[in-house]
């Protein structure tokens, strides 16, 4: 399993499918915050569960669920 020490900010965040998904503001607890400023974030935080990531590949953070499949799901941060 991989630790939130492993996650860097800006890490680029991809689904099982290779989409871009955002980039690593920061973790908070067992969710990752992914960056505002990112135009595959709509320019709004996100948050996603550490659960969903599967692996860190050539400095990638792997999601265990395709692009469309995370952005369907994660949760827009008020």
């Amino acid at each position: 399993m991989i630790q939130a020490s492993q996650i860097t900010e800006h890490m680029e965040v991809v689904g099982s499918d290779g989409g871009h998904v955002g980039k690593v503001d920061h973790v908070v607890g067992d969710q990752i915050e992914l960056a505002k400023f990112d135009f595959g974030s709509g320019f709004k935080h996100h948050m996603i569960p550490m659960t969903w990531v599967e692996t860190i590949q050539n400095g990638k953070l792997c999601l265990n669920r395709t692009k469309e499949a995370a952005k369907a799901a994660w949760v827009e941060k008020h």
